[in-house]
């Protein structure tokens, strides 16, 4: 009996064939457009999910398996679904090699002073040394927030980078390799008071968001700067600019907002230390790759009646 695989936006030709060549059960249908999907869906098992919507799975009686094509979930955790016997997986550990990158671009862009010096550059200013002083990453100290494997590839460049290494996450059992100290999630003020840099990798949850609020901000040193690459809801975006613009804290690296896209008007657009890039952190052509590579182990998988890789517990979140 064929398995059919609904993916929910646009793919090509030969990602199609890809797929289907993993079993000869299987067949494979792309649907760009909302009705399309809405139409494919009735004798879905399978749906790899680029576009979401909740009317999607709940017009597919037959599903039994969503993969998500993003690590982050939370657009699929409405409560009947959440409650559903269909399995959720994720894309976690696909995109953290070039998120650990932006994380990277963004502390040395604050740390060498190359807001200000791109600035000067399109003015034709040119500064003294004394005029701007960067700094360096030698012994500073970097706070990740959420040390899964996104925070983990984090921790092994800063540590490359001579930097001191301090992380929180929910699972201490779990083996991590380059921190120098790692603490509950509860140890979060601890984390914020130490850094120079702290970087949000976490995903957002009912627990997780507005993590960050104006009370957090004030713990953070008046030099410390705020990176966020998990999702925009974990930050009080409201509270951040407040504590940018009274110097509580240096700056800000985001890649994740409440809106999205950054509305026109928002007062980050203007601020010389915040650097704002379009939740692109994750991408790579190498992503891409992996992803297709993940989705297809675990439709053999399924195929197989094997576990699959990255199953998301729906209620925790992640």
């Amino acid at each position: 009996m064929a398995v059919k695989v609904l993916i929910s936006g646009s793919m090509g030709k030969s990602e199609i064939e890809r797929i289907e060549a993993v079993d000869d059960l299987i067949m494979a249908v792309s649907a760009p457009k909302r009705e399309n999907a809405l139409a494919e869906a009735k004798d879905a098992e399978v749906i790899l999910a680029g576009d979401w919507f909740d009317d999607l799975w709940k017009a597919a009686p037959k599903l039994k398996w969503v993969q998500s094509n993003g690590a982050g979930v939370e657009q699929f955790l409405t409560p009947d679904f959440v409650h559903s016997a269909i399995a959720l997986t994720n894309a976690q550990g696909v995109y953290a090699i070039p998120i650990a990158d932006q994380v990277m671009a963004y502390i040395l862009h604050f740390s060498r002073g190359l807001n200000r010096l791109l600035r000067n550059q399109i003015e034709r200013k040119w500064l003294k040394w004394e005029e701007l002083l960067p700094d360096e990453l030698q012994d500073k100290t970097l706070g990740i927030v959420g040390l899964g494997q996104i925070g983990s590839e984090v921790a092994k460049r800063a540590k490359s980078f001579g930097m001191h290494v301090i992380a929180t996450r929910r699972r201490l059992e779990l083996p991590s390799e380059y921190d120098d100290e790692v603490r509950k999630a509860d140890e979060l003020p601890w984390l914020l008071a130490e850094s120079d840099y702290v970087a949000l990798c976490l995903a957002l949850t009912p627990e997780t968001k507005c993590l960050i609020t104006g009370e957090e901000l004030r713990m953070m040193k008046s030099k410390g700067f705020l990176i966020n690459v998990g999702r925009g809801g974990l930050v009080d975006e409201a509270a951040l600019v407040a504590a940018l613009r009274s110097g509580e804290i240096a700056g800000a690296g985001l890649d994740v907002f409440e809106e999205e896209p950054l509305p026109e008007d928002s007062p980050l657009w203007d601020m010389e230390d915040v650097i704002i890039t379009p939740h692109n952190a994750g991408s790579s052509p190498r992503s891409w790759e992996r992803f297709m590579a993940l989705f297809c182990e675990n439709l053999r998988r399924y195929c197989a009646g094997e576990p699959l890789l990255n199953v998301v517990d729906k209620v925790a979140g992640y």
